[in-house]
């Protein structure tokens, strides 16, 4: 029997159990078959081969006697002695008791023996055998059903009920104890993809249990801390922006003519920054927190954002995508998508912007690309890191804050989604989102 290779725990304990099990019960029938059957079967081919020669020895001598005799061993032995020698063809049976009868016949006669075999409609199969006694030959005859065990068949219910009760006993096994891993692996999958999973149910074995208990309190910790992080980032950077109001209302109370106007640009600058930096700050919180997925069109919310960097006088190339629906959280793809027509205004120098939509079957992926100056292959997944920019970038009046595509990194992690930088081989970036099912 030829097994698959399985590739799942559940599939592959059963292999094991399966494989071993009817192993075992190969070995126990050839256990029982060569110390058991084997043993019995040659002791009742050799009691029928004394009967045999004892009936003919006494038929040779019976004389007159002979009709009676012949009725008595057909009606006590089922045995037929006649002195026909009507042809009949050698048997082949394979039936492990003719070879047994034979091998004691050859013994007690001292010659050779084979078995003939008759076949008829009425009668069904009979054997026949020609037995020399005092240098006549005596036929004697008995039917297949005389010896009534049935190997093949035997062999055959004991393998198909043993498999068959072997598998499904493996099956409910196997299956009653890979299903609270099954139902823990389902719930990583869940919290890798950015979503919270149910409880796990805690029964079961003692180990499994307790592996089910510690997910789910490692679960609600991660969820508690996340909680925690997002509130405490809100809450500095809503904080932050009372002092920054108060500086800056302050800085516009100042008249014109008493103070540094190059110095106070500079600090209105700086405010305005700092105000944006606390604005990011905001939109990743926002983000973390999660929210309602609604199954959308991807086209109009996509073609709003367009129409709105548009508006401000911005080149940008629309390939839109109809009829392409996913689950998505509207407010985090309208962020993740701004940021990225953001970095590309910023790097692209002026460059029209593309911007495009397809459904694949595994979800929709959006592309932003731009035609500056690229990024380096090597600085492709260090730019995500926050605050980290390229040295190019390193000025006031080209750089960002370095949180913009971190931003677009987080929340896409958030929701499950790739989000990932490919160099053009021309000039520019092409970002791509890819918003899995």
């Amino acid at each position: 029997m030829t097994f698959l290779k399985p590739r799942t725990l559940f599939g592959r304990t059963l292999n094991t159990i399966a494989v071993v099990s009817i192993g075992f019960l190969v070995f126990m029938l050839m256990v029982i078959g060569s110390l058991l059957l084997i043993p019995l079967g040659q002791r009742s081919a050799d009691d029928l081969a004394a009967l045999m020669i004892a009936s003919a020895e006494q038929w040779q001598t019976a004389g007159s006697e002979r009709p009676a005799l012949e009725a008595m061993f057909v009606n006590r032995y089922h045995i037929t002695l006649t002195g026909s020698d009507q042809s009949h063809p050698p048997s082949n049976s394979w039936l492990p008791y003719r070879f047994f009868l034979e091998q004691a016949l050859s013994q007690r006669t001292g010659q050779p023996i084979r078995l003939l075999e008759e076949r008829s409609v009425s009668q069904g199969q009979w054997f026949w055998v020609d037995i020399p006694i005092r240098g006549q030959l005596i036929r004697l005859g008995f039917p297949r059903s005389r010896i009534g065990v049935r190997p093949p068949v035997a062999i055959l219910l004991v393998l198909i009920v043993g498999v068959g009760v072997t598998l499904i006993t493996a099956v409910v096994l196997v299956k009653r104890q890979t299903a609270p891993l099954e139902s823990l692996s389902k719930a990583v999958r869940t919290l890798g993809s950015g979503e919270w999973p149910d409880p796990i149910a805690e029964r079961g074995p003692d180990e499994l249990a307790n592996l089910a208990r510690s997910f789910n309190r490692m679960t609600g910790q991660v969820r508690e801390l996340l909680a925690n992080r997002t509130t405490l980032l809100a809450g500095i950077s809503h904080d932050l922006r009372t002092p920054i109001t108060q500086i800056q209302l302050a800085l516009a109370m100042l008249p014109d003519e008493g103070g540094d106007a190059e110095l106070l640009a500079g600090i209105r600058r700086d405010l305005e920054r700092m105000n944006r930096l606390i604005g990011m700050f905001l939109d990743i919180s926002r983000g973390l927190e999660g929210g309602q997925s609604e199954n959308l069109l991807i086209e109009p919310l996509l073609d709003e954002l367009v129409r709105k960097f548009r508006e401000h006088g911005v080149t940008i190339h629309w390939q839109p995508c109809p009829g392409c629906r996913q689950e998505v959280n509207a407010m985090a793809l309208t962020r993740i998508v701004s940021n990225l027509l953001e970095n590309a205004l910023r790097y692209g120098e002026g460059s029209p912007i593309s911007v495009t939509c397809g459904c694949t079957e595994k979800g929709v992926v959006i592309a932003v690309s731009d035609q500056g100056p690229g990024i380096p292959e090597e600085e492709l997944e260090n730019v995500f890191r926050p605050f980290y920019r390229l040295e190019q970038s390193r000025n006031q009046g080209t750089g960002g804050s370095g949180l913009g595509l971190a931003i677009v990194r987080q929340l896409a992690l958030a929701y499950g989604w790739d989000v990932a930088l490919q160099a053009k081989p021309e000039s520019g970036t092409t970002a791509t989102i890819s918003l899995n099912r």
